[in-house]
Formats: structure tokens, sequence, C-alpha cells
């Protein structure tokens, strides 16, 4: 293996420990919905829960 080799799979192990990193901190904090703005507020069912939270719904702009 070349260094480089080494080097884009230290960059790949760096970004997927920081995306764990990051939703095990989400789950700690109670967000049921990571990938929703108002996941903290979120029922859980993010296909358009209906809870007034907005997520699953569209930007109407």
């Amino acid at each position: 293996m070349k260094p480089i080799d080494f080097l884009i799979i230290a960059v790949v192990v760096v970004i997927l420990g920081s995306v764990l990193w990051y939703l095990r901190r989400a789950k700690k904090k109670g967000v049921k919905c990571i990938g929703c703005p108002d996941g903290a507020k979120c029922s859980g069912a993010c296909s358009g829960c209906g809870n007034g939270c907005g997520c699953g719904e569209q930007n109407p702009n």
C-alpha cells in the first residue's frame, strides 16, 4: 500500500467516527428525528407526523 492509501483510509475513518459521534450525542439529547430541523420536538414519525413540528412537510416557496 502506498502512503496515500493510508491517508484516504484515515480520512474515511475520521468522517465515519464523526458521524457516529454526532448520532450518539443527538440520541442522548432525545432527538427523535435527527435529519429533521425540529427533531427535538418531533414525535418520531418524520414522514408527515402531523404534530405541527414541520417534519415531512415541503417548503411552499
